[in-house]
Formats: structure tokens, C-alpha cells, sequence
């Protein structure tokens, strides 16, 4: 995406500069980007017509974007020295309004943990990352055939793979952030993490929550599983009085923890539908192109085929659970004895790569996380 290998795909610097003379939503800042053919998968048993040789996956990489939740103060520290990461910066300062950098570096926490700053934030953080990537390891991000990207991850994901500019991508995350959270102010709902026993049932667990928010006066109550993270985790979100029964029943449920996570709405539930017209609206006037490398939809764990399809489908994912599990498994799916590809984790934290060690174990022998902080920090 960074280096004049990737072919039409411009640094962010000069996706910067065009800003500086655009206005948040105008297509200038993407005319110069043009479609290419998808790239297979290395372990790909499909026939490439006309795709040349297949490649060694061993010599192939992964990229994986973190998504909200992943946030902490301090972020970003290590890769102000790396190009255009400061540039990065202030476009992000011109499009949000506000110093992204001083609340990613400094905080307060509280005001970094609200959904309409901590997925601008991630978002940017993320991008600033694939910068050190592609400055230490720039094999690492020429030789890149798939990305993923957990749910606002998706967004970097996307502007990796050149399919969004990162100027017009931030917008879009700016609408969506604001839209999810007046979404979340209109009922009191959250989402809790959840590890169970092989005998969980989980979508008959939201369905005893449900009847017991109707025995306490709530007419339309949701809980549903929100996302699927990996073999027997999952989040569930939906009303606050569902996940206090999930959690005051959680033995019962055969939970062997049931944790709340430090957020403001029930994400990727009906209770987002608000905000899907906001996202919707502001998608149709950012310029979309189709990935020039595979990119797999939080929705149902596919690829990205097309523009169209990239539209409709983040947002859906609001409203839909995210695939992560499934994801992972259409990447990493290969027969017995071929080789996996590097996967880099580029972003703050390192919950995809836990999750990828526990759904496949061979294919995290060639993790590695890309620091977001010095190594003071």
C-alpha cells in the first residue's frame, strides 16, 4: 500500500496532501487509484488462468487490524518517527476536529475509551503501523495477499488493500463513530465477553435473557451473540438487564467467565439500526474501488468481490455479528502439510493474535505484533 511496488496504490502522504486542498468526502483525494484482479490466496487449490505460478505462502503475508476495545493511552508514541505517521496525524486533526494525537498519547482515558474518539483512533493508529511495518519489513507489506480487520478494523483493512483512501475512510469512521454512539444513548445496553464450556449454549442463553427483560417490563428485548471470536468465545450484546442475567446465571449457562466490556452500546446488534443510514448515506459519496487484495467482510467471512459489495456490507456489519472465527478460518484453511503465510497484527493490542492462536495454532507460529509504543513504554 506504501511502496511504489504495491502499483497504483499511493503512500498516505501524498493521500494527505490532496486533502489539505479537499474537502472530507470529495473522490480528488482517490481519483489516481485504479482496480486491480484480486491476488488467490498462496494455498489457493482453485486454477489461476492466466495468474502465473502460484506463490509460496511462506512467502506471503497476512495483515490483521484490531478494532475498538484494542485502545490504550500511549498509543502511537513509537511511530511518530516513521514517515508520514505525523502527516497522518494532522489530516486526521483537519477531518475529526480535535487533536487525535494528543488524546491517543495523553488521554484522559475516558474521553479516548468513547466510541466516537477510540475508532478514529484505532483506525489511524493502525494505518501509522503498517508505516513501521513497511520501513522495518517492507517485504512484509509488498508481499501482502489477504487482510482482515475486526470491526472499524475493517475500514484500515480496506484503505490497505486500496479500496478507500485514507482521508475519505477516516470520514466515513468519523460518521459512523458519532452515528453508534447516539445509537447507544437511546437505551441502556452494553456487550459482554463470554468463554464457555463445550456445552454452552449460547443462542438459547439470549433467549432466556430475553423472556426475563419481558418479566421485567421491557417489550422488545435484544440479546444476541455480537461476535464470534474463536472456539467457545463470543460476545453477546443486546439490553443491560440480559447481560445482567447472563452474568448472574452465568454457572448455570455453563460460562466459565462472563465479562463486561468497557463500552457504551450493544455493537453489531439490532439495537445499531439507527445508525446504519448515517453510514449508508455517507458511503455513497466516498469513492469505493474493488480491493486489489483479498479482504474478508466481518458479515458472513468472505471476500470482498466488489465496490457495491464493499458498500452494503459495512453496513450490515453494524447490525450483524462479526464472523471473526469464520473469517480466520476461510484465510488460514489449507490441506494437510502446505505452508501458512506471516500474519502481522498492525494496531494496538494483541487480541487477534490470541485469537488466532486459538483457532489455529500452526498458522500463529508465524505471528508477530507490531509495536505501537516505544520500548520504554
Amino acid at each position: 500500500m506504501l511502496v511504489s511496488s504495491r502499483g497504483p496504490v499511493r503512500s498516505l502522504l501524498s493521500l494527505s496532501r490532496r486533502l489539505c486542498t479537499s474537502q472530507p468526502g470529495s473522490p480528488d483525494a482517490t481519483r489516481h487509484l485504479t482496480p486491480e484482479t484480486n491476488a488467490p490466496l498462496p494455498d489457493s487449490d482453485v486454477k489461476q488462468q492466466g495468474r502465473g505460478p502460484r506463490k509460496d505462502p511462506s512467502d506471503c503475508s497476512v495483515l490483521l487490524f484490531p478494532g475498538q476495545g484494542s485502545q490504550f493511552v500511549g498509543m502511537g508514541r513509537g511511530l511518530l518517527k516513521y514517515p508520514n505517521v505525523k502527516e497522518m496525524f494532522a489530516v486526521a486533526h483537519k477531518i475529526l476536529g480535535y487533536d487525535l494525537l494528543s488524546l491517543c498519547l495523553q488521554g484522559p482515558e475516558e474521553e479516548l475509551r468513547k466510541t466516537v474518539h477510540c475508532q478514529p483512533a484505532v483506525f489511524v493508529t493502525s494505518l501509522a503501523a503498517v508505516e513501521r511495518l513497511n520501513q522495518e519489513n517492507p517485504k512484509a507489506v509488498e508481499t501482502c495477499v489477504a487482510a482482515a480487520g475486526f470491526s472499524v478494523g475493517e475500514f484500515a483493512a480496506l484503505v490497505f488493500s486500496g479500496a478507500m483512501s485514507y482521508a475519505e475512510a477516516l470520514f466515513a469512521v468519523k460518521v459512523r463513530a458519532e452515528a453508534m454512539q447516539k445509537a447507544s444513548e437511546l437505551v441502556p445496553s452494553g456487550m459482554l465477553s463470554v468463554i464457555g464450556r463445550p456445552q454452552a449454549q449460547y443462542k438459547h442463553a439470549c433467549v432466556q435473557a430475553k423472556e426475563h427483560c419481558k418479566s421485567q417490563g421491557i417489550e422488545e428485548p435484544v440479546c444476541s451473540v455480537a461476535s464470534y471470536l474463536f472456539p467457545d468465545g463470543r460476545v453477546i450484546a443486546g439490553h443491560r438487564k440480559a447481560l445482567d442475567f447472563l452474568q448472574q446465571n452465568s454457572r448455570n449457562l455453563h460460562f466459565i467467565r462472563a465479562t463486561p466490556l468497557p463500552v457504551s452500546g450493544a455493537f453489531h446488534t439490532e439495537l445499531m439500526e439507527s445508525a446504519t443510514e448515517p453510514l449508508r448515506e455517507v458511503l455513497r459519496q466516498v469513492e469505493v474501488r474493488r480491493p486489489e487484495i483479498n479482504v474478508y467482510s466481518n458479515v458472513d467471512g468472505k471476500r470482498y468481490m466488489n465496490e457495491s459489495h464493499v458498500r452494503r456490507q459495512l453496513v450490515k456489519q453494524l447490525v450483524s455479528p462479526v464472523k471473526w472465527e469464520q473469517a480466520l478460518h476461510e484465510i488460514y484453511e489449507r490441506t494437510q502439510g502446505k505452508k501458512f503465510p506471516h500474519t502481522y497484527e498492525v494496531g494496538p493490542g494483541k487480541q487477534l493474535g490470541s485469537m488466532l492462536q486459538k483457532c489455529n495454532r500452526k498458522a500463529f507460529t508465524n505471528y508477530a505484533h507490531v509495536e505501537v509504543t516505544t520500548s520504554e513504554d
